[in-house]
């Protein structure tokens, strides 16, 4: 290892997430940027991301590695191999609160402009209430591991709902 290039905290942290989930009863769920280094069932992409259920019922074999997060998962009844570099990974959040940690793509700056002091962060995690819609798949639907998409809630409650992950540009 080269001590001026430390390795990414990315997998570490997505690791403690997801361990911080099953301590807590929740269900994790990553959102991936797709690209054609990720292999997913691209019929469930939507708008170049897809957000797959890794609990221990959805995904067998489910290995967290430094390079990668691999595991095999059911679609529409159908077994499936999924690969996804840790720098695809855009968020890895609980469905029941969604509590979690968004990162912006490793191809992407985390932060615009040079100056620190005009630094904004790419990416936040919204727990108000306010505006809450489904933005961490990218689409109206989310999809787990089972394959199975399921319609985002079409009429969300005001002063209500689940915290979303939602990009800041």
């Amino acid at each position: 290892m080269d001590p001026s290039q430390p390795t990414s905290t990315r997998p570490y942290l997505l690791r403690a997430l997801y361990e911080w989930c099953g301590d807590n009863g929740l269900t994790p769920h990553v959102a991936v940027a797709v690209d054609d280094t990720v292999v997913v069932p691209h019929e469930f992409v939507k708008d170049g991301e897809i957000v797959l259920n890794i609990s221990q019922d959805a995904a067998h074999g489910l290995r967290i590695d430094n390079d990668a997060v691999t595991f095999k998962a059911r679609f529409s009844g159908v077994a499936r191999d999924i690969y996804v570099p840790v720098g695809r990974v855009i968020a890895l959040f609980a469905r029941e609160n969604g509590q979690g940690m968004g990162f912006p793509p490793e191809d992407t700056p985390v932060y615009e402009g040079d100056d620190a002091a005009d630094a904004k962060p790419a990416m936040q995690l919204v727990t108000s209430t306010e505006e809450q819609a489904p933005e961490a798949s990218g689409s109206d639907t989310r999809t787990d591991g089972t394959g199975e998409a399921e319609p985002a809630d079409p009429d969300p409650k005001p002063g209500g709902g689940k915290p979303t992950l939602r990009r800041i540009k």
